[in-house]
């Protein structure tokens, strides 16, 4: 496929002029015309980076790219030339998709958590600017949230900090954004939910969370977004003539 007919698919797909972002979404490094192998990853960093170079991928969509507003302008200096050098040097387009594979009802990282979860009647959650950031639903049947917490654990491979209500009472409805959207809990508790789960928590939230009888998780930021990036791979393998891979580096944060 050409660079033009993955940008078209991926914009179409995921409707990023939906979302008012905190950088810019779709195409962020030019790279070469003709696309025979794509590989994907959360993060552009160095790592992924140099990782697709090896596996001579000819494109690189991940979750979070290379600009951000709140850096402003930046020069090709230090860390950050070692991230957009190499892929410049060996020809490499990047993708990057933020808020827009956060929330996808089909596709997002939300979505593919609660999948993974087993939850039920999914829908869009957490509406902000116009756009849903992420999905709710429920557990096909209520559990501890000793036994959440071990689950949530299991599919995340993962670590989960859990703020818990002193009544300690069971969960069946959960509301979801993944990555840092640890404020976000009063949405869930706002529409009556029994949990949250994002991917990091504050001092304040963890306090203020269970003291308003919401459990709140944290299951790792990186953790709780792999499921977008995995999702649209399985999509553009099933869909195009073209060799993919996954990156899948180590964050622990």
């Amino acid at each position: 496929m050409t660079r033009d007919e993955l940008e078209q698919f991926l914009n179409e797909t995921l409707e990023p002029t939906r979302y008012q972002d905190y950088g810019p979404n779709g195409l962020q490094i030019e790279g070469k015309d003709e696309i025979q192998k794509i590989a994907f990853a959360v993060s552009a960093t160095k790592d992924s980076i140099a990782q697709a170079v090896k596996e001579k991928a000819d494109a690189l969509i991940v979750h979070h790219g290379l600009f951000w507003r709140f850096h402003g302008t930046r020069t090709i200096t230090g860390p950050f030339a070692k991230r957009v050098v190499p892929l410049i040097r060996h020809d490499i387009n990047l993708f990057g998709y933020h808020l827009p594979l956060d929330g996808h009802l089909q596709y997002g990282n939300a979505a593919g958590l609660a999948h993974a979860l087993g939850m039920e009647n999914i829908e869009p959650f957490a509406l902000e600017k116009g756009s849903y950031l992420g999905v709710k639903g429920e557990l096909p049947n209520s559990q501890s949230s000793k036994d959440f917490a071990k689950t949530l654990e299991k599919v995340l491979s993962h670590c989960v900090l859990h703020a818990c209500p002193e009544s300690n009472g069971s969960i069946q409805s959960l509301g979801i954004i993944t990555g840092g959207a640890n404020s976000k809990w009063t949405m869930a508790l706002d529409d009556g939910l029994d949990a949250y789960i994002t991917g990091e928590m504050s001092e304040h939230d963890w306090n203020e969370a269970r003291e308003s009888e919401l459990h709140m998780f944290a299951g790792g930021h990186h953790a709780t977004e792999v499921f977008g990036v995995q999702n649209l791979q399985k999509l553009i393998a099933s869909k195009f003539d073209v060799q993919t891979i996954y990156i899948n580096s180590e964050n622990p944060a």
